[in-house]
């Protein structure tokens, strides 16, 4: 597929899209579990803290301790990351992992019922989580209020968030494929009316078919149905250029006609320089006017019709048979049964008459017509046993208007490649010796044409 490729665009597209999806909904999740994660790691402090305060008592001097010690052991084990502390007067208690620190807790304004949670500075410039309150003390343990406040180190959350994110990472890897191979199927199914638009024009073009239909999806339909317009369109203009082009040969028939009359009689009263000039002007009039005119009938056709090969050879052979210089000539036919080309019969008939003539007029004593099949194509030649024509004069004879002989009207090969370009057919010419052969190409058609001689 090429950088312009719609199907690749929208595949780029679609996967950029996905990735972007995925990679903000990664982010999304990791957060949401740090905050589910937090908020345990909050509960749970809730639970400490009130196991501290639950074990709360006074020593034999009357100084507030902890009598009970918090079942997990790492407020025993030196920074561990899990915490406690007891501001009162003086000296702060402190659970045995904070070792030789202290928490400075911030300043806040807290009843007794109130817990708050806070953001700390811990030991070695850990960030902690603490969850404090304020604790009216009874008589029994000397009256007054402390803080109690239980933290634990926040890096134990984002330990979990980072493990949540690397067990999360394979899975959307493979949801990151499941959906890049779903978008490119969802591209291929999705685009499919294109391509079997492109094969109507095709089918269209090499005159298989004659219109895109409708039986597309209605996004596309209204594409197709302007497209059929448009056909339509172009073949009544086609038609309408058809009728000028033999309006036009009509009115130029008469002219032409009365300066070859001129001409005549120019000569007739000994004036046959003059003459000649006009009889050669008028000639090549004729052949330019002749050539505009084939072009113009078959310039924009679209071929829908199928010719047998066989049927036509044989009918332009019937006429020229019938002309008086046809009698030196030998014609040899080698053309099977069957040979059906996607050609316009009357297109074909015209190439055929024009190679026909041509080879006659140059050929010494003998005219081959041959037709075969290769492929998906079926090979038209006619060959001569003439002089040929020299491979240095070959582009003068196919130029515009040029002719290396002087005798006839017929259109020349010129002629006959333009009618052979316009329908779409192959043109070839091939030196022989002696003599000179022309090979035509045409679509070979996917049955007989009907009306047409059957193979």
């Amino acid at each position: 597929m090429s950088r312009g490729s719609l199907r690749l665009r929208l595949f780029f597209a679609g996967s950029i899209s996905i990735v972007v999806a995925l990679a903000l909904a990664a982010a999304g999740l990791s957060e949401l579990f740090k905050r589910h994660v937090e908020r345990r790691v909050v509960a749970e402090l809730h639970t400490d803290l009130d196991q501290l305060v639950a074990g709360l008592g006074v020593t034999s001097a009357g100084k507030l301790e902890v009598t009970r010690p918090l079942a997990d052991p790492r407020f025993n084990r030196p920074l561990s990351g899990l915490y406690w502390q007891i501001d009162e007067s003086g000296s702060p208690l402190r659970s045995r992992s904070l070792w030789d620190t202290e928490l400075t807790l911030p300043p806040d304004a807290l009843s007794d019922v109130e817990v708050h949670v806070h953001r700390l500075s811990g030991p070695g410039d850990s960030e902690l989580i603490a969850v404090e309150r304020r604790i009216l003390l009874p008589a029994n343990l000397g009256g007054g209020s402390v803080r109690a406040a239980v933290a634990v180190n926040a890096e134990d959350v984002a330990k979990a968030t980072r493990a949540f994110a690397s067990d999360l990472l394979p899975y959307l890897a493979l949801v990151t494929v499941l959906l890049v191979a779903a978008a490119w199927t969802q591209i291929v199914v999705g685009l499919r009316p294109l391509a079997a638009v492109r094969d109507r024009l095709a089918a269209i073009r090499s005159g298989k078919d004659r219109r895109l239909g409708a039986d597309f999806p209605d996004e596309v339909q209204p594409l197709a149905a302007e497209v059929d317009l448009l056909l339509e369109s172009q073949e009544h203009q086609l038609a309408r250029a058809r009728a000028r082009a033999a309006d036009l040969a009509h009115g130029l028939k008469t002219p032409l006609q009365v300066l070859e009359g001129d001409a005549e009689r120019l000569r007739q009263k000994g004036e046959t320089q003059i003459a000649e000039e006009i009889a050669q002007t008028a000639d090549a009039m004729r052949r330019h006017v002749e050539r505009e005119l084939a072009r113009a009938r078959l310039a924009g056709a679209i071929r829908h019709a199928e010719a047998d090969l066989l049927k036509v050879t044989d009918r332009v052979l019937a006429v020229i048979r019938r002309t008086p210089d046809s009698d030196r000539i030998t014609w040899t036919t080698k053309v099977p049964p069957g040979l059906v080309a996607r050609i316009d019969p009357d297109d074909l008939a015209e190439l055929a008459g024009n190679l026909l003539e041509n080879a006659g007029r140059h050929a010494t004593s003998g005219v081959t017509v041959e037709g075969t099949r290769d492929g998906g194509e079926i090979v038209f030649s006619v060959s001569d046993d003439g002089p040929g024509i020299p491979e240095e004069r070959l582009q003068e004879a196919l130029a515009r208007g040029g002719r290396l002989d002087t005798a006839g009207t017929g259109l020349g090969l010129a002629i006959v490649q333009d009618i052979a370009e316009a329908c779409g057919a192959g043109f070839a010419v091939r030196h022989l010796k002696p003599g000179l052969g022309i090979v035509l190409r045409f679509a070979a058609a996917d049955r007989p044409a009907q009306g047409e001689r059957q193979g």
